[in-house]
């Protein structure tokens, strides 16, 4: 690891994902190629995931945890750890191993070697996938379902060019950040930063991976056809707004 590599800052956004967290943040830190830090960004969770991210950090500087309280949603969640960290290079990822933590260097050298503005994990490009055979997980074959229709309806509402609007799993440099902040709920936050940025200029490309069902806990996207349709509205919502409005 090169003492001159740019710093890698992982913000991880949770809420009761304490039969993750610990794993999660070692493997991080263990397929890290550059310096990295990791802030866990935590909305006070009942759980105490945020207990077991400050354990950590104490024998491991390269560890750091903010304890939201009265403070909750994952959209300022991202925006509040990208303020508190330094990094030239900012990630952000779902902590519940849906998103491989191993491609986290991979999408990093697509910013620091190749050139690119951001690189963002994503399904639904060539060679990347949902997982399907959830009949048996606690992720919903609905919820796979209705992604791939939306992103393909803001595929073609959007940019054609790019390919998954609701990722959530990207490494960018910190310029765009400085220059975008983000805005939204929830997911729809995704859609707004990546149209926006695209539609000043930068630089941004999609890698494929698989994305699997959560290894624990609950999904807080949802679970049922109402919750579904109620994130749904808001980003087509979002998307309405973008195609509209200057970038």
């Amino acid at each position: 690891m090169s003492s001159d590599s740019p710093l890698v800052s992982v913000i991880l956004p949770t809420y009761n994902e304490a039969p993750n967290i610990g794993r999660l943040i070692q493997a991080i830190l263990a397929h890290a190629s550059r310096p990295t830090e990791v802030l866990v960004v935590d909305d006070d969770s009942p759980d105490g995931t945020w207990r077991l991210a400050e354990e950590l950090g104490a024998t491991d500087p390269r560890v750091r945890v903010i304890r939201r309280i009265g403070r909750r949603g994952l959209t300022s969640a991202i925006q509040e750890g990208i303020d508190h960290t330094v990094g030239q290079v900012v990630v952000w990822l779902d902590c519940d191993f849906s998103m491989p933590p191993e491609l986290i260097p991979t999408l990093v050298d697509q910013v620091v070697v190749d050139g690119y503005d951001a690189a963002v994990g994503s399904r639904f490009a060539p060679g990347g996938s949902a997982k399907k055979d959830v009949q048996d997980t606690r992720d919903s074959w609905l919820g796979v379902a209705l992604s791939n229709v939306l992103n393909l309806a803001l595929r073609v509402w959007l940019t054609p060019s790019f390919y998954d609007y609701t990722s959530g799993f990207i490494a960018c440099r910190r310029a765009i950040l400085d220059e975008i902040r983000l805005r939204g709920d929830y997911g729809e936050y995704f859609i707004d930063l990546i149209y926006r940025a695209i539609r000043r200029g930068y630089r941004v490309i999609e890698v494929p991976y698989i994305c699997v069902p959560r290894a624990a806990g609950e999904s807080k996207t949802g679970s049922n056809l109402w919750q579904y349709g109620q994130r749904g509205i808001k980003y087509l919502w979002t998307a309405v707004r973008l195609r509209f409005s200057s970038p």
